[in-house]
Protein backbone atom coordinates (compact mmCIF):
# COMPACT_ATOMS: atom_id res chain seq x y z
CA UNK A 1 0.00 0.00 0.00
CA UNK A 2 1.09 3.31 -1.14
CA UNK A 3 1.78 5.46 2.36
CA UNK A 4 2.40 9.20 2.65
CA UNK A 5 5.45 10.26 4.54
CA UNK A 6 5.27 12.74 6.94
CA UNK A 7 8.68 14.86 7.45
CA UNK A 8 10.56 18.05 8.17
CA UNK A 9 9.24 20.56 5.59
CA UNK A 10 13.03 21.87 5.22
CA UNK A 11 14.38 18.69 4.19
CA UNK A 12 13.78 17.74 0.23
CA UNK A 13 11.24 15.03 -0.84
CA UNK A 14 7.71 13.77 -1.24
CA UNK A 15 6.09 13.86 2.40
CA UNK A 16 3.58 16.01 4.25
CA UNK A 17 4.93 18.56 6.87
CA UNK A 18 3.27 20.10 9.88
CA UNK A 19 0.06 22.14 10.11
CA UNK A 20 0.75 25.99 10.64
CA UNK A 21 -0.79 26.28 13.92
CA UNK A 22 -1.68 24.67 17.20
CA UNK A 23 -5.50 25.98 16.55
CA UNK A 24 -5.45 24.46 13.02
CA UNK A 25 -4.38 21.27 14.72
CA UNK A 26 -6.49 21.28 16.99
CA UNK A 27 -9.30 21.62 14.34
CA UNK A 28 -8.08 18.95 12.32
CA UNK A 29 -7.77 16.61 15.30
CA UNK A 30 -11.44 17.60 16.87
CA UNK A 31 -13.17 16.33 12.51
CA UNK A 32 -11.06 13.23 12.70
CA UNK A 33 -12.16 12.54 16.18
CA UNK A 34 -16.08 13.48 14.90
CA UNK A 35 -15.36 11.24 11.56
CA UNK A 36 -14.74 8.62 14.42
CA UNK A 37 -17.37 9.01 16.68
CA UNK A 38 -19.68 9.80 13.79
CA UNK A 39 -19.05 5.86 12.62
CA UNK A 40 -16.53 6.15 9.65
CA UNK A 41 -13.96 3.61 9.82
CA UNK A 42 -10.13 5.03 9.83
CA UNK A 43 -8.40 2.85 6.91
CA UNK A 44 -5.00 4.61 8.04
CA UNK A 45 -3.68 7.51 10.06
CA UNK A 46 -6.57 8.25 12.71
CA UNK A 47 -6.16 10.61 15.68
CA UNK A 48 -3.02 11.79 17.18
CA UNK A 49 0.68 12.77 15.97
CA UNK A 50 2.85 10.36 13.75
CA UNK A 51 4.99 8.67 15.65
CA UNK A 52 8.09 10.02 15.97
CA UNK A 53 6.63 13.61 15.70
CA UNK A 54 5.43 14.37 18.78
CA UNK A 55 6.76 18.04 18.90
CA UNK A 56 5.44 20.50 16.31
CA UNK A 57 1.78 20.51 14.46
CA UNK A 58 2.29 16.66 12.64
CA UNK A 59 -1.17 15.31 11.99
CA UNK A 60 -1.14 11.46 11.02
CA UNK A 61 -2.47 11.41 6.78
CA UNK A 62 -5.46 9.93 7.46
CA UNK A 63 -8.18 7.84 5.19
CA UNK A 64 -11.88 7.20 5.90
CA UNK A 65 -14.30 4.43 4.64
CA UNK A 66 -18.17 4.64 5.37
CA UNK A 67 -18.40 8.07 4.90
CA UNK A 68 -21.51 9.67 4.30
CA UNK A 69 -22.72 13.45 3.27
CA UNK A 70 -23.93 13.83 6.97
CA UNK A 71 -21.06 13.63 8.25
CA UNK A 72 -18.80 16.60 9.54
CA UNK A 73 -15.38 15.27 7.31
CA UNK A 74 -17.48 14.91 3.98
CA UNK A 75 -19.08 17.81 4.82
CA UNK A 76 -16.82 20.77 6.25
CA UNK A 77 -12.94 21.73 4.78
CA UNK A 78 -10.62 19.88 7.27
CA UNK A 79 -7.80 21.95 5.61
CA UNK A 80 -5.51 18.62 6.99
CA UNK A 81 -4.31 15.01 5.20
CA UNK A 82 -7.97 13.71 5.80
CA UNK A 83 -9.53 11.79 2.84
CA UNK A 84 -13.53 11.08 3.37
CA UNK A 85 -14.58 8.40 1.05
CA UNK A 86 -17.67 8.01 -0.40
CA UNK A 87 -18.71 5.40 -2.92
CA UNK A 88 -21.47 6.17 -5.44
CA UNK A 89 -23.09 4.16 -8.19
CA UNK A 90 -23.94 7.07 -10.76
CA UNK A 91 -21.52 10.24 -12.47
CA UNK A 92 -24.92 12.14 -11.12
CA UNK A 93 -24.94 10.74 -7.61
CA UNK A 94 -20.60 11.42 -7.65
CA UNK A 95 -21.44 15.06 -8.31
CA UNK A 96 -24.92 15.36 -5.90
CA UNK A 97 -22.32 14.13 -3.77
CA UNK A 98 -19.94 16.93 -4.44
CA UNK A 99 -21.63 19.65 -4.53
CA UNK A 100 -23.59 18.45 -1.33
CA UNK A 101 -21.37 20.93 1.07
CA UNK A 102 -21.91 24.39 1.89
CA UNK A 103 -18.41 25.20 0.77
CA UNK A 104 -16.30 24.80 -2.45
CA UNK A 105 -13.04 25.85 -2.61
CA UNK A 106 -11.41 22.44 -4.68
CA UNK A 107 -12.45 19.82 -5.91
CA UNK A 108 -11.05 16.53 -7.39
CA UNK A 109 -11.92 14.16 -10.21
CA UNK A 110 -9.65 10.93 -11.15
CA UNK A 111 -10.87 8.82 -13.66
CA UNK A 112 -9.73 7.92 -16.89
CA UNK A 113 -11.75 9.18 -19.66
CA UNK A 114 -11.12 12.61 -20.60
CA UNK A 115 -14.67 13.92 -21.95
CA UNK A 116 -16.06 12.64 -18.25
CA UNK A 117 -13.40 14.23 -16.72
CA UNK A 118 -14.58 17.61 -18.53
CA UNK A 119 -18.40 17.03 -18.06
CA UNK A 120 -18.16 16.37 -14.25
CA UNK A 121 -15.59 19.37 -13.72
CA UNK A 122 -18.06 21.61 -15.50
CA UNK A 123 -20.70 20.72 -13.09
CA UNK A 124 -18.81 21.11 -9.85
CA UNK A 125 -19.64 23.82 -7.62
CA UNK A 126 -15.85 24.65 -6.94
CA UNK A 127 -13.80 27.12 -7.54
CA UNK A 128 -10.68 24.79 -8.66
CA UNK A 129 -11.38 21.49 -10.19
CA UNK A 130 -8.14 19.37 -10.23
CA UNK A 131 -8.34 16.33 -12.55
CA UNK A 132 -6.25 13.20 -12.07
CA UNK A 133 -4.12 15.17 -9.52
CA UNK A 134 -3.32 18.57 -11.96
CA UNK A 135 -1.82 20.97 -9.72
CA UNK A 136 -2.55 24.11 -9.05
CA UNK A 137 -1.04 26.47 -12.02
CA UNK A 138 1.01 29.65 -10.99
CA UNK A 139 -0.75 32.47 -12.00
CA UNK A 140 -3.82 30.70 -12.23
CA UNK A 141 -6.82 31.89 -9.85
CA UNK A 142 -7.29 31.13 -6.43
CA UNK A 143 -10.48 31.07 -4.68
CA UNK A 144 -13.75 29.01 -4.24
CA UNK A 145 -17.70 28.85 -4.18
CA UNK A 146 -20.63 29.19 -1.88
CA UNK A 147 -18.50 29.94 1.72
CA UNK A 148 -15.49 28.73 0.57
CA UNK A 149 -14.91 32.62 0.29
CA UNK A 150 -15.87 35.41 -2.32
CA UNK A 151 -13.56 36.93 -5.24
CA UNK A 152 -10.19 35.82 -6.30
CA UNK A 153 -6.87 36.04 -5.82
CA UNK A 154 -3.81 35.10 -8.44
CA UNK A 155 -3.80 36.08 -12.60
CA UNK A 156 -5.97 38.56 -14.01
CA UNK A 157 -9.43 38.01 -11.71
CA UNK A 158 -7.42 38.58 -8.72
CA UNK A 159 -6.17 41.59 -10.24
CA UNK A 160 -9.68 43.03 -10.57
CA UNK A 161 -10.36 42.86 -7.40
CA UNK A 162 -8.31 45.89 -6.72
CA UNK A 163 -9.88 48.03 -9.93
CA UNK A 164 -12.93 49.87 -9.94
CA UNK A 165 -14.71 50.52 -12.83
CA UNK A 166 -16.08 53.74 -13.73
CA UNK A 167 -18.80 54.66 -16.90
CA UNK A 168 -18.81 58.16 -18.04
CA UNK A 169 -22.19 59.27 -19.80
CA UNK A 170 -22.11 62.56 -22.15
CA UNK A 171 -25.11 63.55 -23.91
Amino acid sequence: MLQARVGNPQDEGDHIGPLVSDIQYGRVQNLIEAGIAEGARVLVGGAGKPKGYETGYFVQPTIFADVNNNMRIAKEEVFGPVLALIPFDTEEEAIAIANDTPYGLAAYVQTGDEKRAERVASRLKAGMVHINGGPHRYGSPFGGYKQSGNGREGGKFGLEDFLEIKTIHRP
